[in-house]
């Protein structure tokens, strides 16, 4: 049996305390736990993007962290944002270029640039597309995605 470590979390502006085992995967954690299932499950190798989560305001792969490594921290997944007022502003630039298709890789790439922005208002190409180098699309091509983030810099 394994041994269960307790942890607590803002997730999505809530408070959560849970027990999880030392081994479950944040991104396991969220889904099955929560049923936050914008988090997408799809290389398990932290190559992709599509399991991007921000963590104390960080883009992280929660496929290959550990749940009791949140413990403490802030952690946000792409149904935190927006809310009874509407969508945010990453998203709402996303749908207006048309920056997405099937959707599975677009929570991550939304949460990627939000953490860009947050950090850095006014990114030139070359660093949108440095920045979400390790998110991969395998519909829309990237250039209306990077028009989408160019759309937002101020």
């Amino acid at each position: 049996m394994t041994p269960a470590h307790k942890i607590a979390l803002t997730l999505n502006g809530d408070q959560v305390e849970a027990s999880v085992a030392a081994h479950t995967l944040l991104i396991d954690f969220l889904r099955d736990s929560h049923a936050l299932n914008g988090v997408k499950r799809s290389c398990d190798m932290q190559v992709c993007g599509a399991c991007t989560v921000l963590v104390d305001g960080r883009p992280m792969s929660s496929c290959t962290m550990l749940a009791v490594d949140a413990d403490g921290a802030s952690v946000a997944t792409i149904e935190g944002l927006g809310g009874p007022e509407g969508l945010d502003p990453v998203q709402e630039a996303f749908l207006e270029h048309g920056a997405l298709q099937c959707g599975f890789c677009t929570p991550g790439f939304i949460l990627a640039t939000k953490a860009l922005l947050a950090t850095n208002p006014s990114p030139s190409r070359e660093e949108i597309e440095h920045h979400l180098s390790g998110n991969i699309c395998r519909c829309t091509g990237y250039q209306k995605i990077i028009e989408a983030v160019e759309s937002l810099v101020h």
